[in-house]
């Protein structure tokens, strides 16, 4: 809790200072809501998704659509973008949670890039377009959210609230089953458990999270495209936990903030910005398995031992 109110003060004194743009420090919280929701499904359930970035898109265009075109407001669009994500991710969920392993990774995959399709297809989406200048307006008719101070501390209490909201989740028994699961999903099942359907409420709180993030990334935005759908965006998130480290609380929001950090200041190498990021990935999957803040836990454990 001392490390989350550091953090907390951190953020919310960064914009103060004039060194970041809030802009840049809206879509790296966006992406670490992203990156808690998908390491709560691998990190403490042990299923891999190689589809998330359906859930992040749904949400961007949901929102998008129902804040441009419907003239919801804000907070509106963002339960609506979030409610939709949901939605899909129960009925991946059903599809998907009884394979095990890389068949369960492959159907999210392949059901991924059937919703890729529907988006490059469907008339609301615009295509590769993308929907454009979607409103940002006023949250709950009082915060005037095309102030990019004032949006950016809104963004910042989601934030807060969707991780505290994962950080109960994990430590909550609900949490201890999931860990169950992951560790050995035969002992839990002989426990009389019924592991499936704790997997498939996980996948869909990891489908609503993700939604959640896409939902508020596309109000920052403005715009909400097929990038966030695509597949590479679901690389991009496993390559966020895998460098934060996996089943750590702390991790994902460290690696969204690396990756997010990268690709906005290394923009000028162009394309080689993803040869950096894979050089990175070796790195850590060669040298630090268990991410940034995973050997920081490591680390601190080892010296606790060397003390006593």
């Amino acid at each position: 809790m001392l490390a989350f109110l550091v953090m907390a003060g951190l953020l919310a004194a960064l914009p103060l200072t004039g060194l970041i743009y809030p802009y840049f420090l809206m879509q790296a919280l966006c992406f670490a809501i992203f990156a808690c929701a998908f390491n709560l499904l691998i990190g403490y359930v042990g299923l891999l998704s190689f589809g998330h970035a359906m859930f992040l898109g749904t949400g961007g265009y949901i929102a998008a659509h129902s804040a441009k075109v419907w003239g919801f407001p804000p907070e509106l669009a963002i339960l609506a973008g979030l409610l939709a994500a949901g939605a899909i991710g129960t009925l991946v969920g059903l599809l998907a949670i009884r394979r095990q392993g890389i068949y369960f990774a492959m159907t999210t995959l392949a059901l991924s890039q059937m919703v890729y399709f529907v988006y490059l297809q469907a008339p609301f989406t615009h295509g590769e377009d993308g929907i454009q200048s979607v409103p940002q307006g006023r949250l709950f008719g009082l915060f005037d959210l095309s102030q990019q101070q004032t949006f950016y501390y809104v963004v910042l209490a989601v934030f807060l609230i969707a991780f505290l909201l994962i950080r109960r989740i994990v430590n909550s028994p609900f949490g201890d089953i999931l860990k169950a699961i992951r560790e050995n999903e035969p002992r839990a099942i002989s426990l009389g458990y019924r592991t499936e359907r704790y997997k498939l409420m996980a996948f869909v709180l990891s489908a609503t999270l993700a939604g959640l993030a896409g939902s508020v990334k596309a109000l920052v935005a403005q715009n909400a495209s097929l990038t966030d759908v695509h597949w590479t965006m679901s690389g991009e998130v496993v390559l966020m936990c895998l460098v934060g480290g996996l089943g750590t609380i702390f991790g994902p929001v460290i690696g969204a903030v690396v990756i997010i950090a990268m690709q906005q200041y290394l923009a000028g190498f162009g394309q080689w910005v993803l040869v950096i990021q894979g050089v990175i990935f070796i790195a850590c999957v060669l040298a630090f398995r268990r991410g940034i803040v995973g050997e920081i836990i490591a680390f601190a454990q080892w010296r606790g031992a060397e003390k006593r």
